[in-house]
């Protein structure tokens, strides 16, 4: 386990570059104004217009659920209840569950149940994609610069001000502080700093324990089967980096969006709405597409592939930066999205009849399909098996509590799992 911090260290594995715990500096109460705070603009955000447009007399505006009604409306019900479903409901359960948690985390004891709601705050976070959707929402609006007149609303200025407190809560939240709060006595089959053989972590609040059973069950948040390593991690990850390489296909050959201004126009697919914005010399928005649209599904699916082959052959070269680009992935992978925010957006805005109609095409699905595939991908594969497998082809996997570095090997490697703490550009004393 991780040993007692200052407020402001950061502990990082000896071995790989994975942050353990980054001890927050901001009290309780702070924390729990910017949850109310973001519960506040959420609500605002939804009850609000986002944008009108208005063209050849005509004027239509836009809220929150404009996108999803209209892809709804185009046959494409799944695509909309996924882009609603990130934009307003796991951003509103999330805090939900972390505002009721935050306010009765003090109580003694706190009631067992909270556990559970923080866990499933947790496991929202990545799915809870604001930030993502206000650069949806500035593309769409670009986009739209030389075809309408485009007014912004308050639902706009209420979700670039939610997207600042969710950065500031998500910075200054020390879950593992929320979990020590929930379970104050810690559980008895915790063990201290330094662990013991057998020991498993937790992989949704973090808890290092010994199981004495073959199916148990984390003690402390009760969610999460314990396991040393994710069950058939390897053969699950392939299965899904190889349903979204082949969704990868269409959705960059069928048409994402159709442009139809006076009864001319074609569809567009991802890679010709690039070379649109390049034609209207908006290179950083076109350098931004491009890069989320088309670069980040190749660069995840790539990646992955790279981790599974080198898992599965043992390799144990470059495994401190394999450990990096596995972080990437998981991080950069919900970035993809910004192209079906815009999307939706734009059928929601401009349907002028003959005048000109906006509307998403079938790659936007396939796409969407792609995403999703690959964030759970990420989240399938278990990057420890890389150093599993590197160590298993000279020593024996006892090796894995780390009693001595292997020779010729990765010199980036260290020996054992310790504890490194950061504080500043100093460095605390260690574990």
């Amino acid at each position: 386990m991780v040993p007692e911090l200052v407020p402001g260290s950061t502990a990082h594995c000896a071995r790989c570059p994975t942050i353990l715990r980054r001890v927050s500096t901001h009290q309780l109460q702070h924390i729990l104004a910017l949850a109310l705070s973001a519960l506040i603009l959420l609500v605002v955000m939804c009850s609000s217009q986002l944008m009108s447009v208005e063209t050849a007399g005509i004027r239509r505006v836009a809220d929150l659920f404009s996108g999803p009604e209209e892809l709804a409306r185009q046959n494409m019900a799944p695509l909309g209840l996924v882009v609603l479903f990130v934009t307003v409901l796991a951003p509103l359960l999330r805090l939900v569950c972390t505002l009721y948690v935050l306010v009765r985390a003090d109580e003694q004891p706190p009631p067992r149940h909270l556990r559970r709601m923080f866990a499933w705050a947790e496991k929202l976070r990545p799915w809870s994609m604001i930030d993502v959707f206000v650069l949806g929402v500035f593309v769409a609006y670009v986009k739209l610069g030389d075809l309408v007149t485009i007014g912004l609303r308050t639902g706009v200025y209420a979700l670039f001000a939610l997207t600042i407190v969710l950065v500031w809560l998500d910075s200054a939240l020390d879950r593992e502080a929320v979990w020590e709060r929930l379970d104050p006595k810690d559980s008895p089959d915790a063990l201290p700093c330094g662990g013991s053989a057998g020991a498993v972590g937790c992989e949704t609040c973090g808890l290092v324990s010994a199981p004495q059973t073959q199916d148990a069950r984390c003690p402390r948040c009760g969610r999460s089967a314990l396991h040393a390593r994710r069950p058939n991690s390897i053969q699950r990850t392939w299965a899904l980096v190889i349903a979204a390489a082949i969704l990868y296909i269409p959705a960059n050959y069928y048409p994402v969006l159709s442009v139809v201004q006076l009864g001319a126009g074609q569809p567009s697919t991802i890679l010709g709405g690039v070379e649109e914005l390049v034609a209207a010399a908006q290179y950083p928005l076109a350098a931004l597409v491009f890069f989320a649209s088309i670069a980040v599904p190749m660069l995840k699916l790539i990646g992955l592939s790279i981790m599974l082959i080198a898992t599965q052959t043992g390799r144990a070269g470059w495994l401190r930066d394999r450990t990096r680009l596995y972080h990437i992935v998981r991080f950069i992978g919900r970035w993809s999205m910004i192209d079906i925010f815009m999307e939706s957006l734009l059928g929601a805005l401009v349907a002028f009849g003959a005048v000109i109609t906006i509307e998403p095409g079938m790659g936007a699905l396939a796409f969407c399909a792609v995403v999703i595939l690959t964030m759970f991908a990420a989240e399938t594969f278990d990057p420890r098996l890389m150093w599993d497998s590197a160590l298993a082809r000279d020593a024996p996997l006892s090796a894995l509590q780390g009693e001595k570095a292997l020779p010729g090997r990765d010199p980036g490697r260290r020996p054992a799992p310790q504890v490194r703490a950061e504080r500043g550009r100093g460095e605390a004393p260690r574990g």
